[in-house]
């Protein structure tokens, strides 16, 4: 939904959601895409699954996590839609390498793991990661780095969120001082 369009990722408690929710409160045209284009699907071909059928995986977090994705036409849509001047697409998908080339650049909020432990710490039960079985799916990915995009812009999220917001939106009129030059 912009003429520039921006996705934010990183590990559950890496502060996407505070990031999308500050960028907003800026004025900033931001999707929470773990609220409004997520659904559990094949990560092969997008089929949306059953609920039903898989009842006995709807426990198992590695199997939700592995079958959170972005509803690609969705995407796609917003993308192509140029009615705001720039989008933040904040949040993380499974798929995210079926989309990851319509965006003008991707940052990847990182912390250190006594950070990221602190922060998971205080979740609500009702929130992922809230759980410790979410928690330990959450620290294994933090070690691993497996469902972060590779070649993204490194952003501190142990700053002070402002300080945080500040460094995207720097870069973002970086990226878009680049792009005008070429």
């Amino acid at each position: 939904m912009g003429v520039r369009n921006y996705l934010i990722e990183g590990v559950s408690g890496a502060g996407k959601t505070a990031v999308a929710t500050e960028l907003q409160r800026r004025g900033h045209h931001v999707i929470h895409g773990d609220r409004e284009l997520a659904y559990k699907g094949d990560p092969g071909t997008g089929e949306p699954l059953d609920d039903s059928a898989n009842e006995p995986h709807t426990l198992d977090v590695t199997f939700g996590h592995r079958h959170h994705l972005w509803n690609l036409d969705k995407v796609k849509s917003l993308v192509a839609d140029r009615s705001h001047p720039t989008t933040f697409f904040c949040g993380g998908s499974r798929n995210f390498h079926r989309f990851i080339d319509l965006f003008d650049g991707v940052f990847v909020l990182n912390l250190d793991l006594d950070t990221l432990n602190r922060r998971l710490a205080v979740r609500p039960e009702d929130e992922f990661g809230g759980k410790p079985a979410e928690r330990d799916v959450i620290v294994r990915l933090h070690a691993t780095q497996e469902d972060i995009p590779k070649n993204a812009i490194s952003i501190d999220a142990t700053a002070p969120l402002a300080s945080v917001v500040d460094d995207i939106l720097s870069r973002c009129r970086e990226n878009a001082g680049q792009k005008a030059r070429q």
